[in-house]
């Protein structure tokens, strides 16, 4: 072991493998890469979505910020096209979850979860953007979810802003009926 005053070596981060996040921030060796806590820490915080939901669960990054979740256990690095799903970019100013996460994990959500009605649940699925006047949660990213059959059901990521909703729904995703 160094003294702490040696400088570390840091590694690369390459843009066409995933590599396993580290599980704290002391345990980094890419600069700028998220640990799992880190990722973990913003769903609870965010979302409410316990932290135990992910226990079975690892995280990978491939690129600059793209996180992937993946059910199971993996060498890494990894250089194949996809392990498990996107679910959140990092590397930006403001996280932003996938519209994959939200339809798989959005039901352990217990915060920033709006509520939306038949005619604006529509309209979301179609892409659009909404003024929703009334939402007294925090701005920013929201689950945006629907009443079926008794059960709430998310439909996907919104960005919240001066009381209007936009949708993330990626357009070849994007639904009308």
């Amino acid at each position: 072991m160094g003294d702490d005053s040696s400088p570390t070596e840091t590694e690369q981060n390459d843009g066409q493998r995933f590599d396993r996040l580290p599980e704290t921030p002391d345990e980094r060796t890419v600069e700028g890469r998220v640990s799992r806590e880190a990722v973990v820490d913003y769903f609870a915080d965010r979302f409410e979505i316990p932290p135990e939901t992910f226990e079975e669960y690892t995280f990978w990054e491939k690129g600059a910020g793209k996180i992937w979740i993946y059910a199971g256990e993996a060498p890494s690095p990894l250089e194949i096209e996809a392990i498990g799903m996107t679910c959140l970019r990092t590397r930006q100013e403001h996280w932003k979850p996938t519209t994959d996460f939200a339809q798989r994990f959005g039901r352990h959500a217990n915060a920033c979860v709006i509520d939306l009605e038949d005619e604006q649940a529509r309209r979301f699925a179609a892409g659009e953007d909404q003024v929703l006047e009334g939402w007294d949660g925090d701005w920013g990213y929201l689950i945006a979810a629907h009443e079926i059959a008794g059960e709430r059901e998310p439909i996907g990521i919104g960005l919240y802003v001066h009381d209007e909703l936009r949708s993330m729904v990626p357009k070849g995703r994007q639904r009308t009926v």
